[in-house]
């Protein structure tokens, strides 16, 4: 359900801003600096928001992390015994394979429980998350034009299309200065019945799927 968040492509979603204008590509215009280059994941993780909102998970949620990680050990105790046997079985002379390949799926089967267990118990953990994520994410879009006006920059590429670029068209730290008034922290812990966007999205489209769906014909008596 929940995915890793905040990772290379935690600036997913977030649409970069940008201020086109006639002159956007002319040489001119590049001497004048108006193209830019911001690296959103880079700003996010910089970001006050984002920062705080690390540091205070670990207080908020420290129960479910303490949680987290004696059944993290306790699994892991589980499962070296039984891996240990397993590469005993396979280096010895004329090993049975079927008991190997059952050996392997005990192995498979207690790491998948373990791992469902363990995502159950970080669930509010990665909810809060989740919901520092889409509250950056929904205020960076502000940041970065707001950062592109004040510099007059006319166009914005992000790093991975970029071949070379002076500093002087690094624009991250004039969108990191934005982002920080705009949102300086961010809520920590989500409302009640709080989903994701892309959660909530799904909710939405088979809501309005399940209303466009034509009424079932009433069954007439003989």
């Amino acid at each position: 359900m929940f995915k890793n968040l905040f990772r290379p492509a935690l600036a997913a979603g977030i649409a970069l801003a940008t201020v086109t204008g006639a002159g956007a590509f002319a040489p001119a215009a590049a001497q004048a600096q108006k193209v830019a280059v911001v690296n959103l994941p880079a700003v996010v993780v910089n970001s006050s928001a984002y920062k705080t909102a690390q540091t205070q998970r670990q207080t908020t949620y420290a129960a479910q992390l303490q949680q987290a990680e004696t059944r993290r050990q306790a699994l892991q105790a589980q499962l070296d015994p039984l891996v240990s046997a397993f590469n005993t079985a396979r280096s010895a002379a004329n090993a049975d394979q079927a008991a190997l390949q059952q050996q392997a799926q005990q192995i498979q089967q207690v790491q998948q429980q373990g791992q469902n267990e363990l995502n159950q118990i970080l669930a509010p953990v990665a909810m809060s998350q989740a919901y520092v994520e889409e509250q950056i994410n929904d205020t960076i879009g502000t940041a970065v034009e707001n950062a592109a006006k004040a510099q007059g920059v006319t166009l914005i590429l992000s790093p991975d299309t970029v071949l070379f670029a002076e500093n002087s068209h690094n624009m991250n730290e004039a969108v990191l200065a934005q982002l920080n008034t705009l949102l300086p922290s961010a809520q920590l812990v989500p409302p009640a019945g709080w989903l994701p966007r892309e959660l909530r999205d799904q909710q939405e489209a088979a809501a309005a799927q399940a209303a466009a769906a034509p009424a079932a014909a009433p069954v007439s008596g003989r």
